[in-house]
């Protein structure tokens, strides 16, 4: 782990009036990212147009590719190269990028994608929000991985969370998602970008053997240390299921091992990844659970809940994945009901589901194209709270 390098061409410790999108670009290049490679997509076009600015005056490289395939490779050759890389794209550039995401996983390539959501399905609606990608996240490319996805609910966590998903990504050596949304993409609202040494920089853990000794997957380690191309280790990457050298095999026992570690360096380290807000909660009879841009009409519906004298509480996981699932379970131990609002058809409501068993799962389903009012909340707590 390291400190920010002191560079006069990064956004310096401030306050600042910011797009969500271009908090996510300053955030990035704070955390070190010197490769960006996209395709425009509405509604993240501004993270591109930015980058192609900015990377060049730190000393990156902006490359605009003929689609988000080209441009994923391209992020995670990139990342083989020793440097940090992302992209951003919306629901159907990331659809384009999952074989890819596989890849990552299955290579243990750092990777970060900043997934501005819209309304879908196919190219929906490109200029309204949505939040209906959260299962294609966890599970849009086949086999058996895990990956890592932020929920920002603020331009502030477009900075903080595109901060963390670089951290996260490389300590980790997956793929990792800043799981936005149009509103949030486009809202302005202050951000402040602390002092530089007050912002925690994770850097690839580096071999400590020999070239003779070096395995690049070895299962010696969670994590394997990451030699990249050009320091004079012996590197194959491949996609395909791989022993220690790297090499293809289909040897059962070395399969296991593989997969296992891949699926174990995340779950074992779920409760350190996870985040997640309260507000309100403890106490509460009803607890509502949101992310994104619903999270914000949420706390206010809370506000107004118990204004009313009702025992409403906010529970916001600020992951995705891995979902904080063991905190919610904690707060619904003493018979709290749960009601999920979020703007797609019950997509977190089934993860909340299969957690929470001891209380009533309400639903609050919406379809993309706008975000519920506060007061529209409210109505469905009137609804469902427990008399």
């Amino acid at each position: 782990m390291s400190k920010v390098e002191i560079d006069n061409r990064l956004l310096k410790p401030g306050v600042y009036f910011m797009r969500g999108n271009d908090a996510s670009v300053e955030g990035a290049l704070i955390a070190g990212c010197r490769f960006f490679a996209g395709y425009p997509i509405t509604p993240s076009n501004e993270i591109a147009t930015l980058m192609s600015r900015r990377l060049p005056q730190v000393g990156g490289i902006y490359m605009q590719f003929e689609d988000e395939i080209g441009s994923i490779m391209a992020v995670l050759g990139a990342s083989n190269g020793g440097v940090k890389s992302m992209t951003a794209t919306s629901g159907p550039g990331f659809s384009l990028m999952q074989e890819a995401i596989g890849l990552a996983a299955m290579t243990e390539t750092p990777a970060v994608i900043v997934e501005v959501q819209r309304g879908g399905p196919s190219t929906g609606l490109p200029t309204q929000v949505g939040q209906g990608d959260v299962m294609q996240v966890k599970w849009g490319s086949h086999g058996d991985y895990e990956i890592v996805a932020y929920l920002p609910n603020s331009p502030q966590e477009m900075f903080d969370m595109t901060i963390k998903a670089f951290n996260t990504a490389w300590r980790y050596r997956v793929p990792v998602v800043v799981l936005s949304d149009q509103m949030i993409g486009h809202m302005r609202e202050k951000v402040v970008v602390p002092p530089y040494e007050e912002i925690e920089i994770v850097e690839r853990r580096r071999p400590e053997e020999s070239p003779e000794e070096f395995l690049p997957f070895s299962n010696k380690y969670l994590i394997p240390p990451m030699a990249v191309a050009g320091e004079g280790y012996r590197i194959h990457v491949t996609g395909l299921a791989h022993n220690e050298k790297g090499y293809p095999t289909t040897d059962y026992e070395t399969v296991r091992k593989l997969v296992t570690r891949l699926v174990r360096k995340i779950r074992d380290n779920e409760r350190d990844i996870a985040e997640y807000e309260e507000f309100m909660a403890d106490d509460a009879k009803l607890i509502i659970v949101s992310f994104g841009i619903t999270s914000r009409s949420a706390k206010k519906a809370v506000r107004d809940a118990r204004s009313k004298g009702l025992k409403v509480g906010l529970f916001r996981p600020k992951t995705a994945w891995p979902f904080p699932y063991w905190r919610l379970q904690e707060l619904t131990n003493n018979g709290a009901d749960v009601l999920v609002v979020e703007i797609n058809m019950g997509q977190m409501y089934r993860v909340v589901r299969e957690h929470v068993r001891s209380s009533e799962v309400y639903n609050m389903p919406l379809t993309p194209g706008a975000c519920p009012s506060p007061e529209d909340i409210y109505k469905k707590i009137e609804e469902v709270y427990p008399r």
